[in-house]
This record gives structure tokens, C-alpha cells and sequence, in this order.
């Protein structure tokens, strides 16, 4: 027998707490296993499916449309339509979530509620085909000439060209009421307009859609969460590339998940506005 005083020896005794803090984590590891297999079974069929038992809590978020507003970003025709530069490795993505479709009954919603609507573009210009540095989906998307125009304040060549918008939502976006930000310029609202746009709106709430999934929309709900803004993300008005380093719309609707004040259908988003209208 040990004859030390040290109170923090306890001679191969288990203590109460001890006990209870060994059974709260044998419980709680057991739970996660067996929703890890629940989840693991029903994403085998469909890997976007949400979890059968949710570890996290859910959404409350309900809307007061005179500080909602509803944010679209790059609906433009590279990323849309099959003309395109990237319907190769994003169309599959796009068809499987009827995103286009999707996102003009979003619009069509958000008008006919009379709540604020803004959009947040990708262009870019000559000047900036001359950066020293790049990440990988830049070099790949200036190689590519996406979002190309001229310059700042030259349009030619813009109407139906890859930077121009999808042509089913020109009525919406050019009806005078709608906001167009500055562009962004790389993913994230940090770098344009849209965080004041909103503010000067009186907007605090965000409906958040567009392409694409983990690049500009991911990055826009993160800015708009850390300068204080409550973001529903709808997840099938979204879409992504799929390549051999990863399925771009997964690694997003993770983030979505973990991260948006609430993550919603576009069913779910068209019945969340007409119920706060």
C-alpha cells in the first residue's frame, strides 16, 4: 500500500466522478458510432442526404422579410448554362439539383414577397489576368477566360457572353430594384459592396443561393456570418464541380450544415417567405 499523502493518488481506486465521466463517454461514443452507421447507410444511396439522426440542433430561424433579404451569387452564364466554360465538370451537379430552375422560383418568390434582392457578381478584368500569385481554381478559371470583360466600365461583348447572366433571370435582376454589388473577385463578399448594400437596406437576414456551392457561396455565408448577419443557405439552389480532388457541392453542404443558421430546401425557403409574408 502506498503510504504517500499526495491527494491526488487514488491507489487504484475509482472515484465517483471518474466513474461517471467513463460512462457519459462510453454512452456518447456509443451514440456516435451508431449514428456514423445510420448516416454511412443512407448516404450509400444518396451521399447529399441529410443525416437520419442529426448530432447538432436544429434551425429556428424564422424570417421578418423587411430585414431579409435574398443574396444570389455569380447567376452567370459560366456557371449555368451548357455553353458555358465549366458545364463540364459542374453540369452533372447542376441537373442533379435543378439548380437553375430552383433559383429562378427563388427569385420569383423574393419578388412577389417585395423584399430586397441582391446580387453578388464575378467578373474579371485585364488588369487582373496580371496577378503574380494565384490559387489553384484562379489560375484554372483565368486560363479559361471565365467571367472575362473587357474592363470596368466597357460592356462590349457582354450580352450573352459567359459573364452576362442566365437569361431566364434577366427579368428579375434588371427590373431597377434589384442590387448588383461590385464584383467579387476572388470568392468571398470581402472584397465588393454587398455587406453595406445589405446594411444600408436595413437588412440582417440572408437567404443565401448561387454558384458555386464551395467556392463563392461557401465563402460568402462565412463573410456574411462574421459580420453579423443570420444566413439560411438554400442547398439545392447551389451546385458544384465535381473532379478527381473532390466533390465540391459535399465538402460545401458539410460546411452548410455545420455553419448556416439554417440550411433549407428551395420548397422550404419559398414556404418559410410566404408564411412571414
Amino acid at each position: 500500500m502506498c503510504q504517500c499523502d499526495d491527494p491526488k493518488h487514488n491507489h487504484g481506486r475509482i472515484t465517483r466522478r471518474a466513474a461517471l465521466r467513463g460512462g457519459v463517454a462510453t454512452t456518447v461514443t456509443a451514440a456516435a458510432a451508431a449514428a456514423t452507421t445510420t448516416s454511412a447507410q443512407a448516404q450509400t444511396a444518396n451521399p447529399y442526404a441529410p443525416p437520419a439522426e442529426p448530432a447538432l440542433p436544429p434551425s429556428n430561424m424564422k424570417l421578418d422579410l423587411s430585414r431579409t433579404a435574398l443574396v444570389v451569387t455569380d447567376p452567370q452564364v459560366d456557371f449555368l448554362h451548357p455553353d458555358g466554360v465549366t458545364w463540364g465538370v459542374i453540369g452533372a451537379s447542376v441537373e442533379e439539383h435543378n439548380t437553375v430552375e430552383n433559383i429562378e422560383t427563388l427569385f420569383k418568390s423574393a419578388k412577389a414577397a417585395n423584399m430586397t434582392v441582391a446580387v453578388s457578381p464575378h467578373y474579371y478584368y485585364p488588369t487582373d489576368h496580371g496577378w503574380k500569385f494565384e490559387g489553384a481554381l484562379e489560375k484554372l478559371m483565368h486560363k479559361i477566360g471565365m467571367f472575362d470583360r473587357p474592363g470596368p466600365l466597357n460592356l462590349d461583348g457582354f450580352e450573352g457572353s459567359g459573364a452576362d447572366w442566365m437569361p431566364q433571370y434577366k427579368q428579375y435582376i434588371n427590373d431597377g430594384k434589384t442590387i448588383v454589388t461590385s464584383p467579387h473577385k476572388v470568392y468571398g463578399n470581402d472584397t465588393n459592396d454587398l455587406s453595406l448594400q445589405l446594411r444600408k437596406q436595413g437588412v440582417d437576414q440572408v437567404i443565401l443561393a448561387g454558384m458555386s456551392a464551395n467556392l463563392c457561396t461557401e465563402s460568402h455565408m462565412r463573410e456574411l456570418l462574421e459580420d453579423g448577419f443570420e444566413v439560411a443557405v438554400v442547398r439545392d439552389a447551389t451546385a458544384a464541380a465535381m473532379l478527381p480532388e473532390g466533390d465540391g457541392y459535399l465538402a460545401a453542404l458539410i460546411n452548410f450544415r455545420f455553419m448556416a443558421n439554417a440550411v433549407w430546401s428551395t420548397q422550404e425557403a419559398v414556404a418559410q417567405i410566404k408564411a412571414a409574408s
